[in-house]
């Protein structure tokens, strides 16, 4: 029928086409009725019978015609959508809502009718009291549903714990009803699941050895809701508690987005509120610079079809139209579990000494992913470039424990010092006074703009030595300092180094570097392969480490005992030198490997038995008390150390919290090569340990720029931190293992070259005591005010004089000109103390 054809047509003008042809077909039917009427035929009959029924059937068609056509014309079965899941789990949402609202209308009230009375006693007889709080439960279950998106990969999971938590809950309810009997066939409080459960346990094992049970089993389902493993149980604790005192890390971020990450991968990324003006200004640019259109010239294709492929290719894209901001951050390193002990082994030695566990070190906080301060800082950072029109995006970033370096990439023709100049806004974006910018980032053609996370990780020195970086070296002087930006581990080997000097403010973190050092020292060599001399002018910094069987000699507290023992440490050092001269050999490694291996014999006659060498590590915490002191002595020392002592396996590491070129001079700089600069008050501080700027924009608590030997740039590392629990731990693990042995000629071959020395004083000593009293006092440094004041000749002035030279306490003679005293009125008491033949303590 022509009809029916026009209403298959798919716009809404066929529907009303359709429509008219069906009124048409029935007008020319009526005439035939008609004719049939005027031939005879009963008009009553004509009324009342068929023609009545014909009306209604043909109005009841083209009623359901015309539903039809509308409902087609609405929703064409090729044209239909299907539900899309977000709505159906809202649909599910609010029917749990509406389940929880009836049950909570018939369990706390008696307004409800037949219909949710009877719901609610068919519920209660399957969970018996907990219909009670069922409704809350539903009620938290739709708002979870509402606003949080699917998760297929977790329902197997939350199946399961929801099965144990709410069977063991309604098993335990049954059992302290009293109800669970097994003869009784009605269920009690804990419902039919209670009883299901309840009651066999009871019957087998009694009730309260199915209460403990049945608490175990709920236990372990909400650590499988939760998915906690026990281990982790106090961490995740402490994490509630900083969430709930609000010091958790991104406060206003919920984690909303987190759910949604499978989603917003696969789909297009959205395009830049302002991508659009940066389309029509980097249009008009290259408008403005290729001139009016009139003075552009037609392009030769066949020309172009020849020329090579990069040259017809389409011009650069602006940075700000580029793909998506992309996470290099590596990922996290898959550190084995410290469950079991491991015991490091790094070369056979002889005796019973056993290293320390790594398992006494603790773990620290697993590594954080994307978050939504990441999303912030880069929307901040892409505002201030639009702002000021530079062509730059951001196209990566790396997040490491403490900062994140945003990359950022330059269209063509664009300095990099427009990005550096930007410093204070970009600051004032993010909110961060402590920003770095790289220009460029080392290896890569960006810039590196570096600012402090919000929630920072804490690094453990657990974790440094467990890693693989720690394990592909197993040199006994490995140390473990920290993370780098990239989320890597990083080690430094002090025998390669030669010498470190680590310097910052105080709080900057120095001493938990100071401690990271010599606990991995513990962890990792014996006191056969290393020896140590520690000296702590503040007294309390090095204590806890008192006593270990690596100390050459007790903790060095007095700056003169700790100019004497690095005296000790030079003639230890001129010592080893001969020996390997001797032994034609040029480092102490190959020396110590031909002694064990009986290539190197003592001459006849001689009653020397030749052993290994073992490194010798000395650890100044502060070098500017013994700089105080002793400066003349102390430098010299160092230096001569420093200049030579690579090789013969003595190593410094010299630490201050005053890095100002009277402390670190500048012969000490040149020959301590490997820098750690932690936070530091100026820009002044900071070029005297690195020799750049950089140190100043640290954000302090462990937060470093390590710039080993032969490195051109320094690299932002986060120190590990170790506490005084697990430093307590190692120290008594190897106190228990060896008693330490002391050598008594560190102070005693000092105290006999002083008694050589002194030998040219002969009968003078009170004499030269005054003399030097009265040079210090009056800091001038005369000879003939000598002649008057002691009353004595010219030559016996002369010779007080050229002994107190000898001695660092007046400089040369500089003519007719009275001599500089290098000696201050503080410091007459303990120069005088030494005149007389003190040990030096004084």
């Amino acid at each position: 029928m022509p009809a029916r054809t026009t209403t298959t047509r798919p716009s809404g003008r066929s529907s009303a086409r359709g429509r008219s042809g069906s009124g048409s077909t029935a007008s020319r039917k009526r005439p035939p009725a008609k004719r049939a009427a005027a031939g005879g035929r009963k008009p009553a009959a004509r009324t009342s019978g068929p023609g009545l029924w014909g009306v209604i059937g043909g109005g009841w068609s083209l009623l359901a015609r015309g539903a039809g056509g509308l409902a087609r014309s609405v929703a064409r079965p090729e044209e239909a959508e299907p539900l899309a899941p977000e709505h159906r789990r809202d649909g599910v949402g609010l029917a749990v809502l509406g389940l929880a609202v009836v049950l909570g209308a018939a369990a706390w009230s008696n307004g409800i009718g037949p219909v949710g009375e009877a719901l609610t006693g068919a519920v209660r007889l399957v969970v018996g009291a907990l219909v009670m709080v069922l409704p809350v439960l539903l009620f938290f279950a739709a708002l979870r549903l509402l606003r949080r998106g699917p998760r297929p990969e977790a329902r197997g999971r939350l199946a399961i714990g929801w099965l144990c938590a709410v069977a063991s809950v309604l098993g335990i309810a049954e059992v302290v009803g009293d109800s669970a009997v097994p003869s009784r066939l009605e269920p009690g409080s804990g419902g039919l699941v209670g009883w299901a459960v309840g009651a066999p346990l009871t019957a087998g094992v009694g009730s309260v050895v199915t209460v403990v049970l049945l608490v175990l089993g709920a236990f372990f389902g909400l650590l499988v809701l939760t998915a906690t493993p026990v281990h982790q149980i106090p961490e995740r604790l402490r994490e509630l508690a900083d969430r709930l005192m609000g010091h958790g890390p991104d406060e206003d971020y919920d984690g909303y987005d987190e759910d949604w990450d499978d989603e917003a991968d696969d789909e297009e990324p959205e395009e830049a509120p302002v991508s659009r003006r940066s389309r029509r200004r980097s249009l008009m640019d290259d408008l403005t610079r290729t001139g009016p259109i009139e003075t552009v010239p037609a392009i030769d294709h066949a020309a172009l079809d020849e020329a090579p492929e990069a040259i017809r290719t389409t011009p650069p894209v602006p940075t700000s139209l580029r793909t998506p901001v992309v996470d290099r951050t590596a990922p996290p390193e898959d550190l084995p579990p410290i469950d079991e002990p491991q015991q490091l082994v790094i070369q056979p030695v002889e005796g019973d000494y056993v290293l320390p566990s790594l398992s006494t070190l603790r773990p620290g906080t697993p590594p954080r992913a994307r978050s939504k301060a990441n999303d912030v800082a880069i929307e901040a950072i892409t505002g201030v470039l639009e702002q000021f029109n530079i062509d730059a995006a951001v196209t990566g970033f790396t997040r490491g424990p403490t900062v994140t370096r945003y990359e950022v990439e330059l269209g063509p023709a664009v300095k990099v010092e427009k990005i550096t100049a930007l410093t204070r806004n970009l600051a004032y974006a993010v909110a961060n006074d402590n920003i770095r910018i790289l220009a460029p980032i080392p290896g890569k053609s960006a810039v590196g703009i570096e600012v402090p996370n919000t929630d920072r990780e804490t690094v453990s020195l657990g974790d440094v030595m467990r890693s693989t970086a720690a394990k592909q070296d197993p040199h006994p002087m490995l140390v473990g300092l920290g993370k780098d930006i990239e989320g890597g581990f990083v080690c430094a080997n002090l025998a390669k180094m030669p010498h470190l000097l680590v310097a910052g403010a105080t709080g900057a973190g120095k001493s938990s570097c100071i401690n990271s050092l010599l606990t991995s020292l513990l962890l990792r060599a014996t006191p056969d392969q290393l020896r140590m001399i520690l000296i702590d002018p503040k007294m309390v910094e090095l204590t806890p480490y008192d006593g270990i069987p690596h100390l050459i000699t007790p903790i060095i507290t007095d700056p003169k005992k700790a100019a004497t023992a690095l005296a000790w440490l030079v003639e230890e050092m001129e010592q080893r030198y001969q020996d390997m001269r001797a032994t034609g050999v040029r480092h102490i490694d190959d020396f110590n490997r031909k002694v064990e291996k009986g290539e190197i014999t003592a001459p006849p006659g001689s009653e020397r038995v030749y052993r290994p060498y073992p490194y010798i590590l000395t650890i100044v915490d502060e070098l500017a008390d013994l700089m105080m002191v002793a400066p003349r002595d102390v430098e010299e020392s160092i230096v001569r150390i420093t200049q030579k002592a690579r090789a013969a396996g003595i190593h410094l590491v010299l630490a201050t919290q005053r890095p100002s070129v009277d402390v670190v001079t500048g012969l000490i700089k040149a020959n301590v090569p490997s820098r750690l600069a932690f936070s530091t008050s100026s820009l002044t501080d900071s070029r005297v340990i690195l020799d750049q700027p950089g140190a100043e924009k640290l954000i302090g608590m462990g937060d470093a720029l390590f710039m080993p030997i032969g490195a051109g740039k320094p690299v932002r590392v986060q120190g590990a931190y170790v506490s005084d629990t697990e430093i307590e731990a190692v120290v008594e693990f190897t106190k228990r293992q060896a008693e330490p042995e002391y050598r008594e000629e560190v102070f005693t071959a000092a105290a006999g070259e002083k008694k050589e020395i002194d030998e040219d004083i002969g009968g003078d000593l009170e004499l030269l005591v005054q003399a030097v009293e009265l040079v210090v006092t009056s800091q001038f440094g005369s000879t003939s005010m000598l002649q008057r004041k002691l009353r004595v000749g010219f030559a016996k002035a002369g010779r007080l004089m050229d002994l107190m030279e000898s001695r660092g306490i007046v400089g040369p003679s500089e003519g007719s000109k009275a001599r500089d005293v290098l000696i201050k009125p503080d410091e007459l008491e303990s120069v005088m103390f030494t005149l007389r033949g003190g040990p030096g303590d004084g």
